[in-house]
């Protein structure tokens, strides 16, 4: 699932630089499975055909729908889904902008306008009312959910609600035995107080991803080395410790004003048969 950028974003002045990008996710992604994109508007749906299948792609795999967004993160403001006894089951969590740090009334209602329109066919979705990005959440398909208490206990995402009322919603409805918090990793630069999924990856459900900085001078190092030794403290179901790959350390990125990006190879994508791993050209 893809929500491809636009001229009425945050992209507006990079679209050159960033839809080479997307087009590329695109063609890596139907080589495999299909994508659905939603795209802002009548026109720009015919443009992002465009770009496609004039580079390509299998259109036969490529499902497009006009859907106004205010941004493309995807994977945050995206329906979660649980597979119970076989049966999928999409709930569509509320999103923020990651704690009103941006405009997100468009994005908010993106699951709920594509169940509409019959694009998730008879799988079923539930509304939560409950904060939620894709990103801040990191299951093992095991009953195991891994997260940081940084992002999920923010108090601008879900302030009525304390950590014991998380747990337990979060254990019903996704089917966990258990989560584990980590209260140490962030990156520089980064607006989502800390997702998961820029730090700690479940590659199989007793092998688990990292990022570690290897450069003691690096503002990073003592909190990442921190996040390094509580993973190092986990368990898993059957007792035993996590088999821990640490990730590199690329090369600090900038932008035009000299603040600093949060890169981190942990960002990746898993898609059938391959990994999508951003490079920083670096």
């Amino acid at each position: 699932m893809l929500t491809w950028p636009h001229a009425h974003g945050d992209w507006a002045k990079r679209l050159k630089q960033v839809e080479p990008v997307f087009v590329d996710i695109a063609r890596q992604v139907t080589l495999r499975e299909k994508v659905l994109i939603s795209c802002y508007d009548r026109s720009h749906r015919e443009h992002v055909g465009k770009l496609l299948s004039e580079s390509g792609v299998d259109m036969g795999r490529v499902i497009l729908r006009t859907v106004p967004s205010n941004d493309t993160w995807a994977r945050d403001h995206g329906p979660v889904t649980v597979i119970c006894t076989h049966e999928a089951l999409l709930f569509d969590f509320g999103f923020n902008g990651w704690g009103g740090k941006y405009d997100f009334e468009l994005d908010n209602q993106i699951s709920r306008k594509l169940y509409a329109m019959g694009v998730f066919k008879k799988t079923p979705m539930q509304t939560v009312e409950m904060i939620l990005e894709g990103g801040a959440i990191e299951a093992d398909g095991s009953g195991t959910l891994l997260t940081t208490a940084r992002c999920l206990l923010a108090p601008t995402r879900n302030p009525n609600l304390s950590r014991e009322q998380i747990e337990l919603r979060l254990k019903e409805l996704l089917g966990l035995n258990r989560i584990l918090w980590l209260h140490h990793g962030y990156l520089a630069g980064d607006d989502t107080d800390s997702h998961i999924d820029t730090l700690a990856r479940f590659c199989d459900s007793r092998t688990i991803a990292y990022v570690r900085c290897d450069d003691p001078q690096d503002e990073h190092f003592a909190e990442l080395k921190a996040m390094e030794d509580e993973l190092k403290e986990f368990r898993t179901l059957a007792g035993q410790p996590y088999r821990l790959v640490p990730l590199p350390w690329p090369r600090a990125k900038f932008d035009e004003d000299g603040n600093r990006l949060p890169a981190t190879y942990a960002n990746f994508l898993i898609i059938n048969g391959a990994v999508l791993v951003p490079t920083y050209e670096d």
